[in-house]
């Protein structure tokens, strides 16, 4: 199998380089309005934003900051496929403005959004990103009543495209050979994942790690098994290190990235090298935490019905049989990003 991961320099805002429903899935994390971090990208953006936080009218800001987002929203509308799915990674952020300290809900913002221009929102995620404080609070100590519980979680917004569920010719391989196993169904479609924790990127550019806010491998992986097939292209209009793309290669779908700064492109090579070992690693750790999982079933006196057609292993329902994981073997630079081969994954 073969995929293709193409990667451009260029604004989300205008994905003009990306054709009309061309895309299945959007896995993305934006920049976070009110996150002081992004103060000055959201400013470059539009001034009046910087005037708004310099005046201490913290409401404007946000407003102005989530406006260069809708913009964005835009155009996930237009490359989008009907049925197609977004799942949008956020976090709320907290900020004294002017004295006055205060939540800002991005994520209802972006609901509100994606609502507006006609997606159908879907159960959400949240998941657990450990803050880099042992503090659980902020504010006045020990003294009640003017203390902050600690912001500890994130949300993966879903949305999908239009009313209707994509449809698929009967039987399709594509979408049967991209199943998941039962268990897997059961942990990923939770609506908290507590086991999924936050990382440190690897990137020796000071600079650039201060601008990253890439989330684990785990999350665009399972995201990617579980609102893609086979042969879909996944889109991340906030590419930064790369970690849906990465996400996209393990579990053997096409992706397109879009990415302002060009320097983060510059060190995405730097992974490439370690992608077949870590795809690899992937595909026998899904399938080792299965097999695990029969025997406890086993231990428990419960039986198994099926048997999976490409690896020697019981499994619990029919539309599990025909799981077939990939393996990167080799990537290929191409003029405008990368060409991917896959093999199935083998077990020695």
């Amino acid at each position: 199998m073969e995929t293709t991961h193409r990667v451009f320099v260029g604004d989300a805002r205008d994905l003009s380089a990306v054709d009309d429903a061309s895309v299945e899935l959007v896995v993305t994390s934006p920049p976070y309005p009110m996150i002081e971090m992004w103060d000055d990208l959201f400013t470059d953006l539009d001034p009046a934003i910087g005037d708004a936080l310099d005046a201490g009218d913290g409401r404007a800001a946000f407003e102005a900051m989530h406006a260069q987002l809708d913009r964005v929203w835009d155009e996930l509308e237009r490359v989008l496929v009907d049925g197609g799915i977004a799942c949008i990674n956020v976090g709320d952020a907290t900020r004294s403005v002017d004295d006055s300290f205060r939540v800002y809900p991005n994520h209802a913002r972006v609901l509100s959004a994606f609502e507006e221009r006609g997606f159908d929102p879907l159960p959400d995620v949240l998941w657990r990103k450990p803050a880099n404080s042992a503090a659980k609070f902020m504010g006045s100590g020990m003294i009640p009543p003017n203390a902050y519980v600690t912001l500890e979680h994130e949300y993966i917004l879903v949305f999908r495209k239009g009313g209707q569920r994509r449809s698929f010719e009967p039987g399709a391989d594509r979408r049967y050979e991209a199943a998941y196993f039962w268990e897997e169904r059961n942990r990923w479609f939770s609506d908290v994942w507590t086991e999924v924790t936050g990382e440190l990127q690897a990137l020796e550019d000071d600079e650039l790690r201060e601008r990253s806010a890439a989330y684990p491998l785990e999350i665009p992986y399972r995201l990617i098994c579980m609102y893609s097939a086979y042969e879909d292209t996944v889109l991340d209009p906030f590419w930064g290190t790369g970690t849906t793309t990465l996400a996209a290669m393990c579990a053997g779908r096409n992706s397109i990235g879009a990415e302002l700064e060009a320097a983060f492109l510059e060190t995405f090579d730097d992974h490439l090298a370690e992608l077949p070992a870590l795809s690899r690693s992937v595909g026998r750790t899904r399938l080792e935490r299965h097999r695990e999982f029969v025997e406890r079933r086993r231990e428990a006196g419960e039986s198994l019905e099926y048997e999976a057609e490409h690896y020697e292993t019981p499994v619990v329902t029919a539309m599990e049989r025909e799981i077939r994981l990939w393996a990167v073997c080799e990537v290929v630079d191409t003029a405008d990003g990368y060409r991917a081969e896959h093999a199935p994954l083998s077990l020695e």
